[in-house]
């Protein structure tokens, strides 16, 4: 088969996969009117919420993945690919056909993963991450080592800021800017809007941690995707991508500085969230469990809402999408530390060529061999300067064989009676 008619056929499925996908809004067919948290909060949090959907009829999307799958060759890097992202795509309008159900959940853990899920090559899994986390911050806490959490940025100000450095970074493909009344998060972007939730409190460094996550990594890679005319798929963001985007972002707030111990707290308590609800926690148990770490009922509902969208609310079947942050953020380190030790950092940039899954970098290598997928266009700053990146990955591979165990035992001793030392934090900005 000459190389010009295997474009073809790549042209012609990832085309049929966009056109599939782009409506295929997940969060949207997932999400509750505001009068179902009201009305919670209302009856004293003691009677389980009572969300309806639409219903998703799933025979359109299976149909198109047959006629995909007909197209492709499996075998070749590219055709098999392109039958995973058929598979993921198929999978996700299952799962939305089986809200409320056990089946529900069995979609969502093999779309997004689930907290106890090793890495694919490493038995590490988010659980063990997000329990480190917690442990780190009691140690943390009883030595008062914690600085105070201070919220004093509004929405608006978060959104002036953020709308200042898009319209800097991307130039006339800036995205808009919005604030708005009701969202699922604090904030969400899209290629071409980054939403600010209006009553949303917010951390000095809360601004440049969503910069560099929503706007440098989400808008960014749809822009590079959109970008993509012969691959038009890899425009299109959906659950089989949502594990390497969420957790490339969250590694863009790591390597930028800006993840925070609050940021870092917050996303392991959504992975041990995840877990209890796996073991059988109904959503007025979860919401109590939150409840303990927020002294903000509407913030604990929302963040058991968020595990409980399309589930059934009397738990064991949860939507796992939360899982996807630290999960991702496991895999994005782990391939971008080995890219580099096996001497291919070449393929990194690759990584911001659109919405795309880490075991897609193969295909997509082959795919701008052939020149059928372009060069990302905009990268977040900290992958720009090729300097201070490879520098950040020798240091921080070489670092990683280092036997922490022995050197913090060497140095318990040395420290045994060294005095504690107070910690001072320095006082928070005036708004």
């Amino acid at each position: 088969m000459t190389i010009e008619s295997a474009a073809d056929r790549y042209r012609q499925a990832s085309r049929i996969l966009h056109d599939v996908a782009k409506p295929m809004r997940v969060l949207s067919a997932l999400a509750w009117p505001s009068e179902l948290r009201d009305q919670f909060l209302a009856d004293g949090a003691q009677r389980l919420p009572e969300p309806t959907y639409a219903p998703v009829d799933p025979a359109p999307v299976l149909q198109a993945m047959t006629a995909t799958r007909a197209l492709l060759h499996p075998g070749n890097v590219v055709d098999d690919w392109l039958v995973r992202e058929a598979d993921s795509i198929e999978s996700t309008a299952l799962m939305l056909a089986a809200r409320q159900t056990p089946e529900f959940f069995e979609h969502s853990r093999a779309l997004y993963g689930v907290p106890d899920q090793p890495l694919r090559f490493d038995p590490a899994t988010p659980l063990e991450l997000a329990q480190r986390v917690h442990d780190a911050l009691e140690e943390l806490h009883e030595a008062d080592m914690v600085p105070p959490v201070v919220r004093s940025r509004t929405g608006a100000q978060v959104a002036a800021f953020i709308e200042s450095e898009v319209q800097e970074h991307f130039g006339d493909a800036a995205p808009e800017v919005l604030l708005v009344d009701e969202l699922s998060a604090n904030a969400t972007a899209t290629t071409s809007r980054i939403r600010i939730r209006n009553g949303a409190e917010f951390t000095t460094k809360d601004a440049a941690q969503l910069l560099n996550h929503e706007a440098f990594i989400h808008v960014g890679t749809g822009l590079n995707g959109r970008a993509q005319t012969d691959i038009p798929i890899l425009a299109v963001g959906h659950p089989g991508t949502t594990r390497t985007q969420e957790g490339l972002a969250v590694y863009s707030e790591y390597v930028s500085g800006t993840l925070g111990l609050d940021r870092l707290r917050r996303l392991a308590d959504r992975i041990v969230a995840v877990q209890l609800v796996v073991d059988g926690a109904d959503f007025i148990e979860l919401y109590r469990w939150f409840l303990d770490r927020t002294p903000n009922p509407e913030q604990a509902f929302e963040s058991t809402r968020r595990i409980f969208r399309g589930a059934p609310m009397t738990g064991g079947a949860p939507f796992t999408k939360d899982c996807s942050y630290l999960s991702g953020y496991l895999s994005v380190t782990t391939f971008i530390r080995a890219a580099f030790t096996t001497g291919r950092a070449d393929t990194l940039a690759l990584l911001f060529s659109g919405k795309l899954d880490l075991f897609a970098i193969p295909a997509l290598a082959e795919l701008r061999s052939q020149g059928l997928v372009k060069p990302a266009k905009f990268l977040p700053p900290w992958a720009s300067d090729a300097g201070w990146l490879l520098a950040h990955l020798t240091l921080n591979s070489f670092l990683a064989n280092i036997d922490l165990g022995a050197v913090s035992e060497a140095m318990a001793d040395v420290l045994e009676h060294c005095p504690q030392v107070e910690i001072q934090f320095p006082e928070a900005p005036p708004a």
